[in-house]
């Protein structure tokens, strides 16, 4: 349920806010706004190129517990990203809460997968496999970088403003998923901290 939500959250900023004011963020979507804008290929079409790509990565790289969950989570975001789509319906709502909601429930849903050992089928599943190789590089951050390398390239396409917008929306985003992570990983360790503690009082009783 946290993979479907997550996506239905995420899904829902990709398709009425941050598609409709062509704000470029590195993640697949933006990545599918510069092909099209190159191409003139549907923007529904090339994301789901991009996420399929994603998925064989995400197989090879992070085994089948992490593929399968991955592939709800792909499913799940091309229905719904789909659907929200060909709505064609979009919110006459100020550039600065565009990015501040669009930023809040992104953030949410990358956390709600992450959290559940999926993939967004987004290209945090090479910030996920960079962390699976060495714990200490941080996911969130990873994203960052890798959203600010898509900036760039859509700074060619698109010009200063969808790039100011975007990386607005990427530090705020990142900034947010940070947080929720680290006091994720924050509550597991006090958890363990917790059991040892017990484990050992018991010892010392017996």
């Amino acid at each position: 349920m946290k993979i479907i939500a997550g996506n239905i959250f995420m899904t829902f900023a990709y398709a009425f806010l941050i598609v409709p004011n062509e704000i470029i963020n590195g993640g697949v979507t933006s990545s599918a706004l510069l092909l099209h804008a190159l191409s003139g290929y549907n923007i529904a079409m090339l994301a789901n190129l991009v996420t399929g790509l994603l998925l064989i990565i995400c197989l090879v790289f992070l085994g089948k517990e992490y593929f399968f969950k991955s592939i709800l989570s792909s499913f799940s975001y091309m229905l719904f990203f789909n659907f929200f789509y060909s709505l064609n319906f979009d919110f006459d709502v100020n550039i600065v809460l565009v990015i501040l909601i669009s930023s809040i429930l992104i953030a949410i849903g990358y956390y709600f997968c992450i959290t559940a050992n999926a993939s967004t089928v987004g290209f945090d599943v090479i910030a996920l496999i960079l962390h699976h190789k060495n714990e200490k590089i941080d996911i969130a951050a990873t994203i960052r970088i890798i959203n600010l390398i898509v900036l760039i390239l859509g700074l060619l396409v698109y010009g200063y403003t969808s790039i100011v917008k975007g990386i607005a929306f990427t530090l705020f985003f990142s900034f947010l998923l940070k947080k929720m992570l680290d006091r994720k990983h924050k509550a597991l360790m006090i958890g363990r901290d917790s059991a040892f503690d017990e484990a050992s009082s018991v010892k010392e009783v017996k």
